[in-house]
Order: C-alpha cells, then sequence, then structure tokens
C-alpha cells in the first residue's frame, strides 16, 4: 500500500542494472514503516519478470561484539550450495577455492590463511574478488538482484564489502539493495560514515520511506478488514499508529482498534499479541529471541520442552504470525521489533540461562559436524553473554580462528580484543587456550591492521615487545618489531619505523641468516628505495637476497630483488636494473603470486619508462596487464600505467580509454596515482577545472605520503596549474614544499629534476612579469639561478629524461633574463623528440616561436608555430593550441600559408594597420591601451574617447585576447615591455624586450 512510487523507482534501478549499469540501492525507514515489505514486493515482481531475475538475500544478525562474518553474504550463497548451482562449476578453481573458505561445500575448500603469516594483506581483497566474479557469471544469464536488510546491524566484513562492491562494480548485471533503521545510527554508529560514502556515489539511490497518508490508511484498513472503515475507526488507528503499517496492523491483530484502552506505544501492542499465546509458545519465543534464528534441531537440544510439546508451540508462535518458518526450516521472528519487545521482556536469570543453553547445544552441534566461523562466532557469544568467562576465552579465540579462515579480519579483531579483556580474568589462560598473552596481542594486531586500524595496532605491537624477553627469544622480539616498523610506516613515522627496523636486525645474529633477517632486510631495502635512497636501498637488498636464499624464502628475495632492481636503474645502471627485476617478475610467477608479479612487472616498466624507453615501458606493461589480469579480476594499477606511457608517447584517446573508470572508488597510493595521472591528462587538455578537482581530491592523501613519486608529481603538477592561473606565489609555495618534504639526501633525481625545472619556469614569469611592472626582477633570477643549478647537480650522467629537462630549465633560464636564445628551445624540443614525447617538444616548439619572433625571424617564428600547432591539434592539447594561437595572431605569424584569423572586431573600430601592428591592434585600439596603461577605467575611456562605457568594454576585451592576457594589469604590463604604450609610440618592441 502506498509503495508504487519507490517501486517504480526500484524497477528503474533495475533495469539499469540489467543493462549493465550496476547500481546499490538504499530503502531507510523507521522499523515497521514496510522496508521487509516493499523489497518482498519487489523481489517477487523481479523474479516473475520478462526476463526473470535472479533473486538472492540474506539478512544482517545482531550479536553483539562476536559478530557473525558475513551473514547475509553466506545466507544469500547458501542456496546456491544446497543446490548446487551449475554456475558454480563454471568458476575458475581458484575463485572456488576462495569461496568454500566462506561456504563449505561451495566448490571447494581454501586452506586457511592468517593474515600476515607470509606477508600477504591481500587475502580479504581476493575473496571480494571471488564473490564479485560470482555474481558477474550470476548476472550473465539473467540479472541478479542481492537483497540485504538491516545493514545497520551488518558486521565489519560484510560493512567492508559493501563499500567494495561500490567502488568495484562496473558493467555487472548487479543490483544490491540494502536496507536500514535510520533512528538506529547513533552518532559513532559504523555505517554512518560508510553511509555517507556509498550514498554519495553516482550509481546509488537512497528511498526513504515515509509513513502511510490518511488515504493510504485507509486502503490497508480496508485490505486487512475485508471492507471500508468506518470514519471514527479510521481516525482513531490514524491518531494511533500516525501511518505506522505495523503498528497498525498489530492495533488490529490484538483486537485493539479503540474499542477499549490502547496501549501507547507499539512495543506494548506487540507484547498483547505475546502475552496472549501459551506460556510453551512463550518460552520458545523467548528462546528465539536469544538464537534471533534457530533450526528446530537446535531448539530441541536447548529448550527444556519435549519434543511433542514444542512442535506445538512453534505451531501456536507461527499460527500467530509471530514466527516464520523458512524454507531451510530454521524459525525467526516475523519482524524485528518482535523479537526486540520479546527480548527487552526477559528477566536478567533467564536471558543468562537461554544464552548458556544455547552455547551448550551449539557446541554439541560443532563437536559433530566441526566448527566453522559461524558456530564458532555463535558459541562465543552465548558464552560470553551467560557470564561463562572460562568457555567465552576458549571459544572467542576458536572463533578469531574461524574468522581468519574466512577473511573476516574485522570479526577476528573483535574477538580477540574480547580474549584479552578476559585473560587475567581467567586462571590457566594459556593453558585453557593453547596460545600465550604475546601470540594473542600479535594475531591481535594483525587483525586490527588489516581493518586499517594502525593506531591500535602499532598500541598492541609496543604492548607485545614490552613482554618479550629479548635476550631470551630475540627472534620473536625481531619479528614483532618487523611488524610494528611496517605499522609506524603506514602511519608516516618514517624515522620512528627506520629505527624499529634497525633494531630488529640488531637483536638477530650476524652469523646466523634467519627468515626474520630476509624479511627485516626486504623491508628495510623497500623503504629505502621508496625514498630515494637507492645506494642504501641496494647495500640492504643485497643483503636480503642472501638471506632469503639462505633460508629458501623466494618471497623475500623477489621483493628485495624488487627494491634493487629499481635502484639500480635509478642510479644510471638501467641495463642490471631490469635484470634483477625480471628476476623479480620470474620468481612471483614461479609462485604464482599475482600481486607480486603485478607490482615486480609494473616496477620493470617504471625503470624502463624513467630512462627514457617509453615505447618499451609501454609493451612490457601491456604484456603484464595480460597475465595478471587472468589472476586478478581489476588491474588498475597497471591499466594507469598503461594510460600514463600512451599519453607520454602521444596516444592520447588510447591513454583515456586505458583510465579506469571514474566511478570506481580507490584508495591509498592507487588513488593517489590514478588522480595524478588524471591531473596531467586534464591539464594537457587545457580543462583546469577538472586538474583542481583531481588534486583537493587527494590533498589529504598526499599530506600523508613520504614517497617522493607522489610528492614529486603532486608539486610539478600543481605549479604548472597555479602558473597557468597566474598565481605565480601559489605556484612556488607549491615547488618548495614538494621539494622540502623530498628529503635533501635523496638520490631520486628525476623528482628533483622535474620540480626544479618548473621552478626554473616560475622564475622566468616572475623575473618578467617584474620586468614589465617596472620593478626589480632580481629576486625572481637569484630563485631562478638555485633552481637550475639543482637541475644541473641532479641531471648529471647520461639519463635521456633528466638530460631533456635540464635543457628546458636552461631554455627557460634565458628567458628568466629576459634574453632570447632560440637554439636552446630548439636543443630542447630535439631532447623530447629523441624520447618520443611529443606534448613536451610542442611546448618547446612553442616557446622557440616565441623566441624567433622577438628577434623578428618571422619566418622561423611561423615555422616552430606551425609544427607546435599541428602537434598540439592531432594530440588535443587545447590549452597548447590556444596559446599558439595567440602568439600567431599577436605577431601576424602565417601557419601553413594562411593568417591565423583574428575576432570580430567592434562595429565602429577602423581597418587594422597593416603588419607593423605586431598584435594585431587597430589605431583605436592603441588609444584605449594606452589609456588602460595609465589605469583609466572602461567609463574614463569612454569620456576621453567619446564612446559608450560598454563600446569601452568591448575595446578592451579585445585588446586583452589579442595580447593573450587575462587582466588590464598584465596588458599594460606587456604594452610596456613591447613598446605599445603612449611611452613608445613605435608599434615595435622595447630594447631589451
Amino acid at each position: 500500500m502506498g509503495r508504487e512510487g519507490e517501486l517504480a523507482e526500484l524497477e528503474a534501478v533495475l533495469a539499469d542494472a540489467s543493462a549493465g549499469r550496476p547500481t546499490i540501492a538504499f530503502l531507510a525507514g523507521e522499523s515497521g514503516i514496510g522496508k521487509t515489505r516493499l523489497l518482498s514486493e519487489f523481489e517477487r515482481r523481479a523474479s516473475a519478470g520478462d526476463p526473470p531475475v535472479r533473486v538472492m538475500g540474506g539478512d544482517c544478525v545482531e550479536l553483539g561484539e562476536g559478530e557473525l562474518p558475513y551473514a547475509p553474504i553466506v545466507g544469500a550463497l547458501r542456496p546456491l550450495a544446497r543446490q548446487h548451482d551449475p554456475v558454480l562449476d563454471g568458476l575458475p578453481a581458484a575463485t572456488r577455492a576462495e569461496l568454500g573458505a566462506l561456504i563449505p561445500g561451495l566448490g571447494g575448500a581454501a586452506a586457511s590463511e592468517r593474515l600476515g603469516a607470509d606477508g600477504d594483506d591481500a587475502a580479504q581483497a581476493r575473496l571480494f574478488e571471488a564473490l564479485l566474479t560470482l555474481f558477474d557469471e550470476l548476472g550473465r544469464d539473467r540479472t541478479l538482484l542481492l537483497s540485504i536488510e538491516d545493514i545497520h546491524w551488518a558486521d565489519s566484513s560484510t560493512r567492508a564489502f559493501l563499500a567494495f562492491l561500490a567502488r568495484s562494480l562496473c558493467s555487472e548485471r548487479v543490483m544490491v539493495v540494502a536496507s536500514y533503521r535510520p533512528d538506529e545510527l547513533h552518532r559513532r554508529h559504523p555505517l554512518r560514515p560508510l553511509l555517507a560514502e556509498l550514498e554519495r556515489n553516482a550509481s546509488a539511490r537512497r528511498l526513504e520511506l515515509s509513513p502511510l497518508t490518511r488515504a493510504e490508511l485507509r486502503e490497508q484498513l480496508a485490505d486487512i478488514l475485508g471492507a471500508e472503515p468506518d470514519k471514527e475507526l479510521l481516525e482513531r488507528m490514524w491518531a494511533r499508529s500516525e501511518g505506522n503499517p505495523l503498528f497498525t496492523e498489530e492495533l488490529l491483530a490484538g483486537g485493539l482498534d479503540g474499542r477499549g484502552a490502547m496501549p501507547p506505544t507499539l512495543r506494548d501492542a506487540l507484547m498483547v499479541r505475546v502475552e496472549r499465546l501459551s506460556e510453551a509458545a512463550q518460552e520458545v519465543l523467548r528462546l528465539v529471541a536469544i538464537a534471533r534464528r534457530v533450526d528446530t534441531e537446535l531448539l530441541s537440544g536447548a529448550s527444556p520442552l519435549e519434543p511433542a510439546e514444542l512442535r506445538v508451540a512453534l505451531r501456536e508462535a507461527v499460527a500467530s504470525h509471530i514466527l516464520t518458518a523458512d524454507e531451510d526450516g530454521s524459525y525467526r521472528f516475523r519482524h524485528a521489533l518482535l523479537r526486540e519487545v520479546v527480548a527487552d521482556d526477559l528477566l536478567p536469570g533467564e536471558r543468562t540461562e537461554f544464552h548458556l543453553q544455547l552455547a551448550r547445544a551449539l557446541e554439541r552441534r560443532a563437536a559433530e559436524q566441526g566448527e566453522g566461523a559461524h558456530l564458532a562466532a555463535g558459541i562465543a557469544h552465548h558464552y560470553y553473554a551467560a557470564g561463562d568467562q572460562t568457555a567465552a576465552l576458549a571459544a572467542s579465540v576458536r572463533a578469531a580462528d574461524a574468522a581468519d579462515s574466512v577473511h573476516a579480519h574485522g570479526e577476528a579483531a573483535a574477538l580477540l580484543d574480547r580474549a584479552l579483556e578476559l585473560w587475567d580474568r581467567v586462571p590457566d589462560a594459556e593453558t585453557i587456550t593453547g596460545v600465550d598473552y604475546i601470540e594473542l596481542l600479535r594475531r591481535a594486531a594483525f587483525d586490527n591492521g588489516a581493518m586499517d586500524d594502525f593506531p591500535r595496532k602499532e598500541q598492541l605491537l609496543k604492548k607485545a615487545l614490552e613482554l618479550v624477553d629479548r635476550e631470551a627469544d630475540p627472534r620473536r622480539a625481531a619479528s614483532l618489531m618487523e611488524a610494528l616498523a611496517r605499522t609506524q610506516w603506514s602511519l608516516n613515522h618514517a624515522e620512528d619505523a627506520i629505527e624499529t627496523g634497525a633494531h630488529a636486525l640488531a637483536l638477530l645474529p650476524e652469523d646466523e641468516p634467519t627468515i626474520e633477517a630476509g624479511r627485516v632486510l626486504g623491508w628495510l631495502a623497500k623503504v629505502r628505495m621508496l625514498q630515494g635512497r637507492y645506494v642504501a636501498a641496494l647495500e640492504v637488498a643485497s643483503e636480503a637476497i642472501e638471506v632469503g636464499q639462505a633460508v629458501g624464502d623466494t618471497l623475500a628475495e623477489a621483493r628485495a630483488r624488487n627494491a634493487r632492481g629499481i635502484s639500480l636503474a635509478a642510479l644510471g645502471d638501467v641495463e642490471a636494473g631490469t635484470a634483477e627485476l625480471r628476476k623479480a617478475v620470474e620468481i612471483a610467477r614461479e609462485r604464482d603470486n599475482a600481486n607480486e608479479m603485478g607490482s615486480a612487472y609494473a616496477n620493470l616498466a617504471d625503470a624502463l619508462n624513467a630512462a627514457g624507453r617509453s615505447r618499451q615501458a609501454l609493451e612490457v606493461v601491456e604484456d603484464a596487464q595480460r597475465i595478471v589480469a587472468e589472476r586478478l579480476r581489476h588491474t588498475d594499477w597497471l591499466n594507469t600505467m598503461i594510460a600514463e606511457f600512451k599519453f607520454l608517447v602521444g596516444e592520447w584517446d588510447d591513454a583515456e580509454r586505458w583510465m579506469p573508470s571514474r566511478e570506481r572508488r580507490q584508495v591509498g597510493t592507487s588513488l593517489m596515482y590514478i588522480a595524478l595521472q588524471r591531473v596531467t591528462m586534464a591539464l594537457g587538455r587545457g580543462d583546469h577545472a577538472t586538474a583542481r578537482e583531481y588534486l583537493e581530491a587527494i590533498g589529504d592523501n598526499i599530506a600523508q605520503s613520504t614517497e617522493p613519486q607522489f610528492l614529486g608529481a603532486w608539486g610539478a603538477l600543481s605549479a604548472m596549474l597555479d602558473l597557468r592561473e597566474g598565481d605565480i606565489e601559489a605556484a612556488r609555495a607549491a615547488i618548495d614544499e614538494a621539494l622540502d618534504r623530498i628529503e635533501f639526501c635523496t638520490e631520486d633525481a628525476s623528482r628533483i629534476v622535474r620540480l626544479s625545472a618548473v621552478g626554473v619556469a616560475i622564475e622566468a614569469d616572475a623575473a618578467q612579469r617584474a620586468r614589465d611592472l617596472g620593478e626589480d626582477p632580481g629576486p625572481a633570477l637569484a630563485r631562478a639561478e638555485i633552481m637550475l643549478a639543482r637541475v644541473r647537480a641532479a641531471a648529471e650522467g647520461d639519463r635521456p629524461v633528466e638530460r631533456a629537462w635540464l635543457a628546458v630549465a636552461e631554455a627557460q633560464w634565458t628567458r628568466a633574463e629576459g634574453n632570447t636564445v632560440p637554439l636552446l628551445w630548439e636543443r630542447a624540443a630535439e631532447e623530447w623528440d629523441a624520447l618520443e614525447w611529443p606534448y613536451e617538444a610542442a611546448l618547446m616548439r612553442w616557446r622557440l616561436a616565441e623566441a624567433h619572433l622577438t628577434e623578428g625571424d618571422r619566418a622561423a617564428a611561423s615555422s616552430a608555430a606551425s609544427a607546435a600547432l599541428a602537434t598540439a591539434h592531432r594530440l588535443g592539447a587545447r590549452w597548447l593550441e590556444n596559446e599558439i594561437e595567440g602568439l600567431c595572431a599577436r605577431g601576424r605569424l602565417q601557419f601553413d600559408g594562411v593568417p591565423v584569423p583574428g575576432r570580430d572586431e567592434p562595429e565602429d573600430e577602423e581597418p587594422e594597420r597593416p603588419e607593423e601592428e605586431p598584435f594585431g591592434l587597430t589605431p583605436r585600439e592603441r588609444q584605449v591601451l594606452t589609456l588602460v596603461s595609465e589605469g583609466r577605467t572602461n567609463r574614463e575611456i569612454g569620456d576621453t574617447l567619446f564612446m559608450a562605457e560598454k563600446t569601452a568594454s568591448v575595446h578592451v576585451s579585445r585588446i586583452l585576447s589579442k595580447l593573450g592576457v587575462r587582466s588590464r594589469t598584465e596588458a599594460a604590463a606587456v604594452a610596456h615591455r613591447l613598446g605599445l604604450d603612449a611611452a613608445s609610440g613605435t608599434g615595435r618592441p622595447a630594447a631589451g624586450a
């Protein structure tokens, strides 16, 4: 009743999903408002549609701290396993194995893989990828509708999966509908930030269900009563229920339609219905209220009722429409609010006894069937709620083991935190759990880290270290220190992290290779490499490789070779570096480790590109993408690398096609890398608004980063955008901040060279502006000289890319001095030509044309401008096109033998003077420019020259366009510099310009 609009909107969203535009829809509404009823009707229509839709669903379960991991996902998938859907057989073996860890019998059983066992923290991501692959396959023959009810009770793993779906769904024929109660979301509820993120997604929909109107309530009453309600009854029910459908139903079902005292609240109305049942039925309801969802076998094991008496009580509860029987033989309350009312009415002793009965019944089941993640979590929850601390401690540790086996690290963290809380209250806790307190702390730390709670992880690891006897057990202490160092690095505590790693090494014997030493050394090598300290990284990586080989730890060896390869290449030995990286690729492929393969391939391509071999780098990364894509569903990093290299070599349209979908959400380093590439492409296209948007979007991430690869790109791109917008001070600040944050002792020459070269360009603009305004250019020249010295120092050696940036910086230096040396701009263009980076070469030829024009060589200027404009047009570099066309218009240059057209002039303008006016200014415009140079307003110009103020405004706009400037101040400065103002009167460039 009253939900036609919402149903129509849901059906429209489903149509989008069927067309390959997946969507997540949220149903929000208070308890009893009709979320479940609406969802049931929508599912019925969808499954009966033409073509029919595949419907799967599950609901979240409120189970306190020890939440059931992936509760609604397990509920949705269980029928697939029970019916052995043929789609399962077509899944890759690895996918079936991952899913088998979640639902035994779903096509395989993945080995339990605890986070941190081999340093692979992508276990949950692999499970999510497997689920997404399954959903994609299920949606191929018919659209998949996945419903998840009551996400205000969702476990942390389910919340993480929803976030993953929101950023990962791209073209799958999948629709997800999730319901929740807004009134349940207190200020610190963990669902609040997730909803704030997901509901902003362009593909997300939010439907908030409102109470029924009076007319809709009349329709509901008529349907229930079988006849139109009289006016008095309608008004009584409207006043009492306020349009809440469930309240209305319960008032009528309880005979509380106004012919007597009416309960003040919905909860009171619900209790009236419960209290009318027999005592046996009420006892069953109390037990189900604690269990939440329970099958007959478990009820028999937990209830003191005899089997026959239990069956009668269940039949009575179902017949009264308080319990419902599901297809799998389990029972639950028809509405969550009914369960809450019964549970809230329990006495403390009753509650404890029911929890204990359920825990023992579940333990008996576990002994017979095996203890999976859900069963283990239930046992732990009920023992803890019953107050049996000894049993709760043992069960919590076992449940954490089970949760880790399905990569539900949030639930495992909660269970281990509970175990830590109980530890001191339970005698002989180590014997009961089978682990000591230090190990419990370590495991809790890793699970908290898997949920990105790095402060908590650091706290737990430090506590564990305090308890370790470093002299008696140095290897254990070193292992904990290695984990602590990684955590500190994640928290941007770089110096603390390196110091911790050094302490870990100091604990280990120098003459005895160990796995711990190999892991610490491999991590330190990576850190030094990321910091640009390549010499130190080489030394540490060599030692890590030696130790890894001695102890047979090939993963540590592969990672060390990865760091060593990048370091060698960055220091100039490209052949040796790429050889190391190819070895890292080989090891990763032998282990069939897709993540390590992707990392090694990406670094190999990056090393080649940094050496000026962009075409070769592109071939490597395209091969990598094909290989890794067979093992991972998404390869966004590799795809972005393809886009980056294609953009560099001038294949801009292809580059755009390779970029990850803008709708797919990214995090961490992927977010920064992809956003920075989008900024690069937006600047090339001249889309400055988009460039600014992406720079601002990752500002917080950059502020927390310590890696030159991100800091350098951020600084250079920000400065270039600021410079284009005329904000020299902001551009300077961006360069200075980036250089300050890239440590002065770094050997990452490529980032310093690029930043400093852009810095020289900034000071060239600043010096030119100072001269235009009659100010001292000395400060800008001094800064330019410092920046140029940085470029020269960092560009030593035979490195083609750095050599090209040096050529740029030297040409910009002459511009800063106020000189024109076309040869330097031509040399810079040729350096970029050699690298096959056409956009950078076109930028240099634009400046080359400008230099030739200043010297009066129009033929050479036209040739350079023609070449630059042709490249800019082919690439789609609109900003550069505009700059070159502006230069041609100002200088009256020929392009391919045809003059560049000017703008339509105001009606009263005189004909343009011929070639002696280099900017194409008419005599009238020269008069206006003279007055602009004197600081006159449009009204004053009009009064002086006897024209309307509006006409004066048109003249000023035309002048700004022809001079290629953005403001009246810049127009006056250019006029003075080039001798176009009243002081010169010649129309020729002033001396030294």
